[in-house]
């Protein structure tokens, strides 16, 4: 058969679109890379009943409901074990078992149905206890609890339950706001990416303390300097490290503001560096901070605004680290206690506890805004939001 130059042309041209068009392995390689399981924790009553979930797509941000998948109380804060086959949840409580302490319970995840099986719960060694994380070994569980000012940090035996407490520490004194910092509030525990230090935020006491994590036994012990502290009165609730390892972000609650400290990852020691605020300059009313997330490329903040009901956007400096605020974006409900981005880093999700929603925007990795994707999931009462891989 003669091959002209037109069939020659023709055949290229196939070839090309069908190196263009994925193979069946290709195409579930990368959906199995988008597809994750989204879990949702409530602070429970007549309408919410603990933990739901949802299957979530990273690639295209639609969220489809699974539904109830564990039956606990006040789970206010989650967190997920680096292998992926375990989740904790802080119960949220002050009267546990006739003792002034709230909970801790730990679940086992099935990564196909998304549903959750409780392994066992232990006291959080405090009241009012909101916020859980692992170490970066998943051989431990830290809690801080805010009523009493504490915090504990808790074995992960090989069945994925906790045992008994290895570490706590209470925190003593209060901060100038006679309202909210009549004594010590601790808000957030969490390691560094090396696991050789573990920040807290107290919200009473406007620090950040430092403490040496002991990877071995699970122990705290306080760093020299002990803590970093935010201006009088600010109220630091949650942190953030920046992906370069060399800043935190402190968001405060009362305060509405964003602290940048310089981090030494050689001696965990903080110094402050610039404090700004999440809001516009022409808003006089009531707002109180919650959550901060830095993007993987390190280019932006985002923070919760609870009040002026709106996410606030941060350009980061990417020699200084200095937050530079952009705008602020409506959540669309009330009360964003909580936001999450996705893996990925192509959607943001914000949990509007008052209005019981979760909305959805699609982030502009170039710029860092925010656009509502439309779609808005029926949550009554959210208040954290943590993401699975399936496979």
């Amino acid at each position: 058969m003669k091959i002209t130059r037109r069939r020659f042309a023709s055949s290229i041209a196939l070839l090309f679109l069908l190196l263009l068009v994925p193979s069946p392995s290709q195409a579930r390689k990368s959906a199995s890379k988008s597809s994750y399981l989204m879990y949702v924790g409530t602070y429970t009553g007549p309408e919410s009943k603990g933990i739901y979930a949802y299957r979530f797509d990273a690639a295209t941000g639609q969220a489809t409901p699974i539904g109830l998948v564990a039956e606990t109380v006040n789970p206010s804060f989650l967190a997920i074990d680096p292998t992926r086959r375990f989740l904790y949840a802080v119960n949220e409580v002050s009267d546990y078992q006739g003792q002034k302490t709230g909970a801790v319970s730990a679940f086992s995840i099935d990564r196909k149905s998304g549903k959750l099986t409780f392994l066992n719960e232990v006291p959080s060694h405090g009241a009012g206890p909101c916020h859980v994380s692992l170490d970066e070994t998943g051989k431990y569980v830290l809690v801080a609890n805010y009523d009493s000012g504490s915090v504990a940090v808790f074995p992960v035996l090989k069945d994925g339950k906790l045992g008994e407490a290895s570490a706590v520490d209470q925190h003593t004194g209060h901060g100038p706001n006679p309202e909210h910092q009549e004594g010590p509030h601790a808000h957030q525990i969490d390691l560094s990416r090396d696991n050789r230090f573990a920040l807290n935020t107290d919200l009473g006491l406007d620090q950040v303390l430092v403490y040496h994590f002991d990877p071995a036994k699970g122990r705290l012990a306080a760093n020299d300097p002990p803590f970093a502290e935010v201006a009088p009165g600010a109220g630091p609730r949650h942190f953030v490290f920046h992906p370069s390892n060399k800043f935190v972000y402190v968001i405060a609650e009362l305060g509405s503001t964003v602290t940048e400290f310089s981090y030494d990852a050689a001696n965990g020691k903080l110094q402050r560096l610039a404090t700004v605020s999440t809001l516009p300059e022409d808003f006089k009313g009531q707002n109180d901070t919650a959550e901060i997330k830095v993007d993987d490329a390190g280019k932006f903040l985002y923070g919760s605004n609870r009040g002026h009901d709106s996410i606030a956007i941060f350009a980061l400096d990417p020699a200084t680290g200095a937050p530079k605020l952009l705008e602020t974006v409506p959540t669309g409900g009330k009360t964003p206690r909580n936001f999450e981005v996705a893996p990925g880093g192509g959607y943001l999700l914000a949990a509007n506890q008052a209005s019981n929603s979760i909305v959805i925007f699609k982030i502009d990795q170039q710029t860092g805004h925010l656009t509502p994707t439309g779609q808005v999931l029926s949550v009554t009462s959210p208040v954290c939001i943590k993401f699975v891989m399936i496979k």
